[in-house]
C-alpha cells in the first residue's frame, strides 16, 4: 500500500527514513489464523535515495508477536489486513 508522505518515519542505526510504500506478508500454520509475519517498506533515506527496510513481526520462536515493534508499524499491519479483507 502507498503511504502518504510524512506519515511514517522509520529510524535504523540513527538514520531517519521516510516510508512511502508498505507491504505486509501474512502466513498461517496448518490452516490456523493468518498472522503478520513481515513488513517491508520502501523509503527515502537521508540522502534522498530509495531504500528497502524490513521488519520481522514474529518472535524468534515464531510463537507470537516480536517484542519492541513500534505501534506505528502495527497500525500499518492493521491497515494492510483490513485492505486484504482479513
Amino acid at each position: 500500500m502507498h503511504l502518504r508522505p510524512g506519515t511514517l518515519t522509520l529510524t535504523q542505526n540513527g538514520q531517519v527514513f521516510e516510508a512511502y510504500r508498505a507491504q505486509v506478508k501474512f502466513a498461517s500454520v496448518e490452516e490456523g489464523p493468518r498472522t503478520a509475519e513481515k513488513a517491508k517498506f520502501s523509503a527515502k533515506g537521508p540522502d534522498g535515495e530509495s531504500v528497502g527496510l524490513a521488519v520481522d513481526l514474529l518472535s524468534e520462536a515464531d510463537d507470537g508477536a516480536r517484542a519492541g515493534v513500534p505501534a506505528a508499524i502495527w497500525k500499518v499491519v492493521a491497515l494492510a489486513a483490513t485492505a486484504a479483507g482479513d
